[in-house]
């Protein structure tokens, strides 16, 4: 079996307005940055408001992200969290199927 390495994939998409609406508002209860808070041992986390679809690895983006948020993946400053499915159903996000949220360390 053998690998194939994608050369170049387009991450990018679009979201309706009241689907990302709703997905703001999953992503930013207070029971949700309270979770996040205890997986991350700090004191609090604010949503940044930027969000991405993971890619598959390439040359070109050996994180599995746009190279536009490597930055964030490198800094202890920031997390980056999979958007669970159920916030995705619930927004009837369907395409893409995943997402990523990137959220900053409040110490």
């Amino acid at each position: 079996m053998r690998l194939k390495i994608v050369q170049n994939f387009d991450g990018s998409f679009t979201l309706e307005p009241q689907a990302k609406e709703t997905l703001f508002q999953l992503l930013t209860s207070e029971a949700f940055l309270k979770q996040i808070c205890q997986n991350l041992q700090c004191e609090k986390v604010e949503f940044t408001e930027l969000f991405f679809q993971p890619v598959p690895y390439s040359l070109a983006t050996p994180k599995g992200m746009p190279a536009a948020f490597e930055k964030y993946h490198e800094s202890d400053d920031y997390a980056i969290i999979n958007v669970p499915p159920n916030f995705m159903f619930n927004a009837k996000i369907f395409n893409p199927s995943r997402l990523c949220a990137i959220y900053k360390k409040i110490e």
